[in-house]
Order: structure tokens, then C-alpha cells, then sequence
């Protein structure tokens, strides 16, 4: 009796969730002949090189509760150098699509424009908590800390792209120089050694050898 119970529960749970994915699709509009005649029109004048006459194109169908305009006011306001209104764009779109990597990496943009290290440490690590093996999130997170000193962070993250792209140059000859901070160096040879094979006579890696034979 008390699993017929459980039984009939999750159906009617199943029948709740259903119900409102229903709603939200019939509530869901197809985009207007304005609106597209405008992204169309937007994209040529950004070709042109007239991102104002573009953002402009756009804010004259703006709607607040538009993913793909925002996204793309986002983009156009930092190629304008407005990187207040970028942010603030990217940060609805953020809002609309939480799980979105790209307008989260799209902030980053005008974020790191105006030097706001911390708000772009933050997208870096809220995109690593939906996708924890992201690899440019990963490395550029990695960058941040060796820069920052803090070599035990950054071998994490540069792992993490090593273990994914081993034979990727940029990744392992971070790793290895990492390594070299943390005094492994038996590690540290072994990745600069392999940075050789990726790029034969490279000055960085065979820098890093020489300072381990001192």
C-alpha cells in the first residue's frame, strides 16, 4: 500500500512538472519580423565597423526579457568601449539564462577591460561550477593565481586542462613552470621536456631547463 502511495505521488508529481513545461513553451512567442529585420540590420552596420548605429538598430526593439538582445548588446557596448553598459547587458542575460557559459565568458570582456579582476575570478569559477573541466576557464583562472603567486591554486587548474589536453602547449608549459615554483622539479623537467616536442628550441621551456640543471 505505501509504495501504490509513493507510485501515485510521483506520477502526479510528473504530471506537475509536465504541465509547466507545457505552459512555458505556449508562453514562449515567436520572434517578430522587427526584431529580426533588425538583427540583420545590426549585423551590417557591426560589419561596417558602426557599432553605435548598430547598438542603436537593436534598442529600438530592446526587450528586457530578451536573452539574444541583451547577449548581443553586450557584445556591440564593448566593442563601443562602454564597458558599464556591456556589463550591465551581459548581467541580464546572465539573469535570464543562469547556466549560460557564453554570456558569463562574455562578461568577463568588459569586466577585464576596466580591470575588475575580482568580478572576473567570479565568472571564471561561476562557469567552473557548471562545467568543472571548462578548459579556457581552467587556464586563464590558473594564469590568474601563477601572476597572483599563488602556485598550489594554479597547478590545480592548469591539471585539470593538462589532464584533458595533454599535448596542448600553452597548458603544459604553465604546468611545468608551476611545478618549477612549487620545487618539483622532476615534474617540472619532465613537462618543459615535453614543450621540446611541442615546440622544438622553445625559449621558455629550455629557460626552465637550464634553471634546473643550475
Amino acid at each position: 500500500m505505501a509504495l501504490l502511495k509513493l507510485s501515485k505521488r510521483l506520477i502526479i508529481v510528473a504530471f506537475i512538472f509536465m504541465l509547466v513545461s507545457l505552459i512555458n513553451a505556449q508562453s514562449e512567442k515567436p520572434v517578430s519580423s522587427a526584431v529580426l529585420k533588425a538583427f540583420k540590420e545590426s549585423y551590417a552596420s557591426e560589419t561596417a565597423g558602426d557599432y553605435t548605429k548598430s547598438i542603436n538598430t537593436l534598442k529600438s526593439v530592446y526587450e528586457k526579457g530578451s536573452y539574444e538582445l541583451n547577449l548581443r548588446l553586450g557584445w556591440l557596448s564593448y566593442n563601443n568601449k562602454q564597458y558599464t553598459e556591456s556589463m550591465d547587458y551581459y548581467s541580464k542575460a546572465i539573469e535570464l539564462m543562469p547556466y549560460s557559459i557564453e554570456a558569463k565568458f562574455g562578461y568577463v570582456l568588459p569586466a577585464a577591460a576596466v580591470e575588475k579582476w575580482d568580478e572576473v575570478k567570479k565568472q571564471y569559477e561561476e562557469i567552473l561550477k557548471i562545467d568543472g573541466m571548462n578548459s579556457i576557464a581552467n587556464y586563464r583562472l590558473g594564469m590568474m593565481y601563477y601572476y597572483g603567486k599563488d602556485y598550489s591554486k594554479a597547478y590545480t587548474f592548469f591539471e585539470r586542462v593538462v589532464n584533458s589536453y595533454p599535448f596542448d602547449y600553452n597548458s603544459t608549459l604553465m604546468f611545468a613552470w608551476t611545478n618549477y615554483q612549487l620545487g618539483k622539479t622532476r615534474e617540472a623537467e619532465v613537462l618543459f621536456t615535453k614543450v621540446l616536442e611541442m615546440s622544438p628550441d622553445d625559449t621558455s621551456a629550455t629557460e626552465g631547463l637550464g634553471l634546473l640543471k643550475k
